[in-house]
């Protein structure tokens, strides 16, 4: 008997493509496990590294930057990016849980990212200047731009939040807000499909918020 091609497709699997990002994590990581990088070592500088890994510098960019968020490598003036004084395990256990948060899970990063920005709007609310309020209303005119020429306008709505976090005033929170929006983005757009009505109401939430932010009020 023939095989149900519903049923066949049950036996397919998700296809995983890693960002060079995360190849060059992994690839630090096995240096790492293996002994040939040890705390206090000295990476390469970046231009070498992006010519023998065959990348642009911003991927290696973005991979040392994940790893000083977490403190596993430090970049020191004058001197480079060096591994953090740190014993081999607890580095290996650090990177693990980096590649760990890095899986497409859209939906948990949204929500934190929602926790963060209720936060960041309040601060924003009592902290901003007119000038950063008014660079605030630029970007929403930007996005409204976006919104009405009937393109996606993602980015845009992205960079009205992150003006929002660099309103608050908050080094630490700003920086978190920021290390999620590029992952946003990439899963965003990977699983875009059409949403009728769905940049109306973000218009409308864009307004409400940057209506209370010129008002001063963080409640």
């Amino acid at each position: 008997m023939k095989a149900n091609p519903s049923q066949l497709i049950e036996h397919f699997r998700e296809i995983d493509l890693k960002s060079p990002a995360e190849i060059i994590i992994r690839q630090i990581k096995e240096l790492i496990s293996g002994g040939v990088l040890r705390p206090g070592d000295r990476l390469p500088p970046e231009r070498a590294l992006a010519v023998r890994c065959g990348v642009g510098r911003g991927h290696i960019r973005e991979a040392i930057k994940r790893l000083e968020f977490y403190g596993i490598l430090k970049t020191i003036p004058q001197s480079g990016t060096v591994v953090a004084s740190l014993g081999a395990k607890a580095l290996e256990g650090l990177i693990s849980n980096v590649l760990h948060l890095e899986k497409e899970d859209l939906q948990s990063l949204i929500e934190t990212r929602a926790l963060l920005e209720i936060q960041a709007a309040r601060l924003a609310a009592t902290r901003a200047s007119e000038a950063e309020i008014a660079d605030l209303e630029n970007t929403h005119e930007e996005f409204c731009r976006q919104a009405h020429a009937g393109a996606s306008g993602l980015e845009e709505d992205l960079k009205f939040h992150l003006k929002i976090a660099e309103c608050a005033r908050n080094s630490v929170l700003s920086s978190l807000i920021t290390l999620l929006t590029p992952d946003i983005v990439t899963l965003a757009k990977s699983r875009e499909t059409p949403q009728d009505g769905r940049f109306v109401v973000a218009l409308q939430e864009h307004e409400a918020v940057l209506d209370r932010i010129r008002a001063r009020d963080p409640d």
